[in-house]
């Protein structure tokens, strides 16, 4: 499975991915890819964050993977596209923050406040070319940006590559063994990826 690493927390300034992106895409291709496709852990890690007066401190987060998946010899690298329409859509919406309320009542107010203007004007992300063939322990993207941010993408993030790797991986192992000449049919309702 793809995870990050956990983010290093330097000093410093970035300049703005998500404005540009935004204006460029559209959102994400599945719409429970919002800002709460994450899990409470991340909330708390930048709630600590926020409250040791750190929150805006630059750090930087690495996004790689173990082993390559269903035995094989390679991977694919995909979702690349998606985590762009994620970060270029990134804010949270007053259901969400009355929701994060809920689950998180020792939270002081102000927090919420600040979770009301995030957004990921200040993150940039490089990253090798979608559709690419990685490897093992070999960095995927680099992430850099205000560190309670780039906390609260570390778990989509891990998310939206996973998937869409794993998926992309099996579709090309599944052609090279038919041949560039057999027509192939997908059932992934049927069968989980495995």
């Amino acid at each position: 499975s793809m995870e990050a690493t956990a983010p290093s927390v330097g000093a410093g300034a970035n300049g703005s991915l998500a404005a540009a992106a935004r204006a460029q895409v559209g959102p994400p291709t599945n719409p429970m890819a919002t800002a709460l496709l994450t899990d409470q852990y991340q909330f708390s890690m930048a709630y600590a964050y926020w409250k040791a007066g750190k929150h805006a401190d630059h750090a930087v987060f690495d996004l790689y993977f173990r082993k390559n998946p269903f035995g094989g010899e390679f991977t694919v690298f995909a979702g690349l596209e998606e985590c762009i329409k994620f970060i270029a859509n990134f804010k949270f919406t007053e259901d969400e923050i009355s929701f994060l309320q809920s689950v998180m009542p020792m939270c002081e107010d102000a927090f919420f406040d600040y979770l009301r203007g995030i957004d990921c004007s200040d993150v940039e992300v490089y990253s090798i070319p979608e559709g690419s063939v990685v490897f093992p322990k070999v960095p995927l993207m680099r992430v850099e940006g205000p560190v309670a941010v780039v906390q609260l993408l570390e778990t989509p993030f891990v998310n939206l590559i996973n998937y869409a790797s794993l998926v992309t991986t099996n579709a090309a192992r599944h052609r090279h063994v038919a041949g560039k000449s057999k027509v192939l049919m997908e059932f992934g309702l049927r069968r989980a990826q495995v």
